[in-house]
C-alpha cells in the first residue's frame, strides 16, 4: 500500500474504530483476495468490534495496493457509503484503474447465489494446486453431496491457499567451516545439502536467498532481514539452517544452532521473529523451519526388530555428526530466555533433523541423511501429497539407515494442511 493511503487509514482511525461495522466486511474481503480466512479468524480474535476494527485497520495497510480500493468498495457494498465517500474523499480514483474493483459474482458457502458477494478478476491467475487437489463443490451438486464429497470439501478449507509466484521466501543459512576458538570440526558434505535444498526450493516456486558461514549474530542478522521484509504480496516463508547444533534450554522449541564463532542461538528466538508479534506481513500465513543440526550428543544405537536389513549402511569414515556436549553459558551470553512472554505460535512448523538429544548423521560424501531423504521426498510427492505426510515419509526412510540411529521429527503449529506449488 502507497504511504499516502496508509498515512490516510491512519488518521481516519479513531473515526473507522467507532463506526465501522466489521461482521459485515470479512466475506467480501476474503472473496476480493485481501485476507485469507485464517488472517480474518485472528483478527477477530482482537477482541469486541471496536478492537476487530483497530486491528483490520492495521493489518489493511500490510496487504498491498489493492487493499485500499477494494476496502472501500466493501464499504460501498456492505452499506457504509458514508464511511467508503469520507475516506475516499480528494482521493484520485481514476488512478485504481478500471479492472481494480470490476465484479464478478461468485456463489457463497452455502451455495446460494448473493448479488453482493464478488471477487476480483484480476487476481493471479495461477490456481494454486490445493484448490485443484480440493476443489469445491458447485451449487448444483451440493445438495446431493455424498459422504466423499463432504470430505473433500473439508479438505479444501482445511488447506493453505497458496496463489502467488514465488509463493515466498527461501532462507538457507550452510555453516560449513569454523572458528578455531570453536573447536568445531568443519562440516564437510553441507554444501551438496545446501546444493540440493536450493535447487529444490527454486523448483517449488520460492526466491532463494543463501548465506554462508555465518557467525551467531551475522545469523540474526540475516533472519531480522528477513523478517522485516514486506511479505504481504506472499503466501509463505522458509527458513533452513544447517549448521552444527545442541541442546538448550527453551520453553517451546527445543535446541539450538551454532555460528560460525561456537556461540549457540536457541531455535526458538529463530522462531519468534517470525512469528505475529514480530512478522505482521506474515501473520496467518505458514512458516516453516527446516533444522539439519544436532539436538544433542546422544548416538542412538536402535533397537532389534523383525524386519529386513536396514537400508543405506553407514559409509565408515565419510560418516560425522553435527553434535556437540550440552554446556550451560556463564556470564553474558547470546541465549537470551526471553521467550516467555511470546503469543502462543501459530502457522508454524519446524522440522528438525533428529529427535531432541541425539546426534544427526552427515556423510561427508553425499550430504546428511536428513536433506538427502527430504529431497528425494520432496521431488516424488510434492505434487500430491501434504507437508505432514511427506515428513512422515522422510521419518520412516531416515530411520531405517545405518548402524546408528537417527529419527526426524517436527513440532507443527499449522492450523491448515500445506501443499507446495509444483506447476
Amino acid at each position: 500500500m502507497e504511504e499516502a493511503l496508509r498515512q490516510r487509514l491512519q488518521r481516519s482511525r479513531l473515526r473507522l474504530v467507532q463506526e465501522l461495522r466489521v461482521e459485515p466486511l470479512w466475506d467480501l474481503l476474503a472473496q476480493r483476495g485481501i485476507f485469507t480466512q485464517d488472517m480474518i479468524e485472528e483478527i477477530q480474535k482482537a477482541g469486541t468490534r471496536r478492537d476487530q476494527a483497530r486491528q483490520l485497520i492495521t493489518d489493511l495497510q500490510t496487504r498491498g495496493k489493492e487493499a485500499f480500493p477494494t476496502f472501500i468498495w466493501c464499504l460501498q457494498e456492505t452499506g457504509q457509503g458514508a464511511l467508503a465517500a469520507w475516506l475516499s474523499e480528494g482521493y484520485d480514483q481514476s488512478q485504481w484503474g478500471p479492472a481494480d474493483l470490476r465484479p464478478v459474482e461468485v456463489h457463497s458457502h452455502s451455495g446460494l447465489s448473493d448479488p453482493r458477494v464478488r471477487t476480483s478478476d484480476h487476481l493471479p491467475s495461477l490456481v494454486p494446486v490445493a484448490k485443484e487437489r480440493f476443489r469445491e463443490p458447485s451449487r448444483d451438486t451440493e445438495a446431493s453431496r455424498g459422504p466423499v464429497e463432504e470430505t473433500s470439501q473439508r479438505d479444501f478449507e482445511m488447506a493453505y491457499t497458496l496463489k502467488s509466484i514465488p509463493c515466498g521466501y527461501c532462507l538457507i543459512i550452510n555453516n560449513v567451516t569454523f572458528s578455531r576458538d570453536s573447536e568445531l570440526n568443519p562440516r564437510l558434505g553441507s554444501d551438496i545439502d545446501c546444493e540440493r535444498l536450493e535447487r529444490r526450493f527454486r523448483l517449488l516456486h520460492f526466491t532463494v536467498l543463501v548465506r554462508r558461514d555465518l557467525k551467531a549474530q551475522e545469523i540474526v542478522n540475516e533472519l531480522q532481514r528477513l523478517a522485516k521484509r514486506d511479505h504481504s504480496s506472499l503466501d509463505c516463508c522458509v527458513v533452513v539452517i544447517l549448521s552444527h547444533g545442541c541442546q538448550t534450554s527453551h520453553i517451546q522449541f527445543p535446541g539450538g544452532i551454532y555460528g560460525t564463532d561456537g556461540r549457540p542461538i536457541p531455535v526458538e528466538k529463530i522462531v519468534s521473529y517470525f512469528n505475529g508479534l514480530h512478522c505482521l506481513s506474515l501473520r496467518g500465513k505458514p512458516k516453516l523451519f527446516f533444522i539439519q543440526a544436532c539436538g544433542g550428543e546422544q548416538k542412538d544405537r536402535g533397537f532389534e526388530v523383525d524386519s529386513e536389513p536396514s537400508v543405506n549402511q553407514a559409509r565408515g569414515s565419510t560418516l560425522e555428526s553435527d553434535a556437540i556436549p550440552f554446556q550451560v553459558p556463564s556470564g553474558d551470553s547470546d541465549e537470551p530466555d526471553a521467550v516467555a512472554s511470546l503469543p502462543t505460535p501459530s502457522d508454524i512448523l519446524v522440522s528438525y533433523s533428529t529427535f531432541p538429544g541425539f546426534v544427526s548423521w552427515r556423510d561427508t560424501q553425499s550430504g546428511s541423511w536428513y536433506v538427502e531423504t527430504l529431497d528425494s521426498v520432496l521431488d516424488q510427492y510434492s505434487s500430491s501429497e501434504d507437508l505432514l505426510f511427506m515428513l512422515l515419509r522422510v521419518a520412516d526412510t531416515v530411520s531405517a539407515k545405518g548402524k546408528y540411529k537417527q529419527m526426524p521429527g517436527c513440532f507443527n503449529f499449522l492450523r491448515k494442511r500445506f501443499f507446495f506449488i509444483t506447476q
